[in-house]
C-alpha cells in the first residue's frame, strides 16, 4: 500500500497544484474580480512557490531513509516519478509568473 503512494503521490500533486493554480487565474481573470492588480498576480506567484516548495519536500522525503522504500526499484522509480512531476509543476506553472495575467 505504502508503495502505491510512493509513485502516485507525486503526478497527484502535481495535478492539483495545477488545477488548483489554473482555477485561482480563471476566478482571478473572471467577471467576479472586475480588476487584475499586482496583489492578485502576488497571489498567483505565491501559489505556484507554494506548489513547487511542496513537490521539492515530497522529492526530498522519497529520497530519505525514514520515508523511502526499501525496495531499489521502488525507490528509484518513485524519485524518478518525483523528479518528473517537480520538473512539470515548474514547468506548468511558469507562465504565471512571467506572462501577463489575464489576456
Amino acid at each position: 500500500m505504502r508503495d502505491s503512494l510512493r509513485l502516485s503521490v507525486p503526478i497527484t500533486v502535481w495535478l492539483m497544484s495545477f488545477s488548483a493554480v489554473y482555477g485561482l487565474h480563471g476566478l482571478v481573470c473572471s467577471e467576479r474580480l472586475p480588476y487584475a492588480d499586482a496583489a492578485t498576480r502576488h497571489l498567483l506567484i505565491l501559489t505556484a512557490i507554494l506548489a513547487v516548495s511542496t513537490q521539492a519536500v515530497f522529492l526530498w522525503g522519497l529520497n530519505s531513509k525514514r520515508w523511502g522504500s526499501p525496495h531499489p526499484f521502488i525507490r528509484t522509480t518513485s524519485i524518478i516519478l518525483g523528479v518528473v512531476a517537480l520538473i512539470s509543476t515548474i514547468w506548468t506553472l511558469f507562465p504565471v509568473a512571467f506572462m501577463s495575467i489575464c489576456m
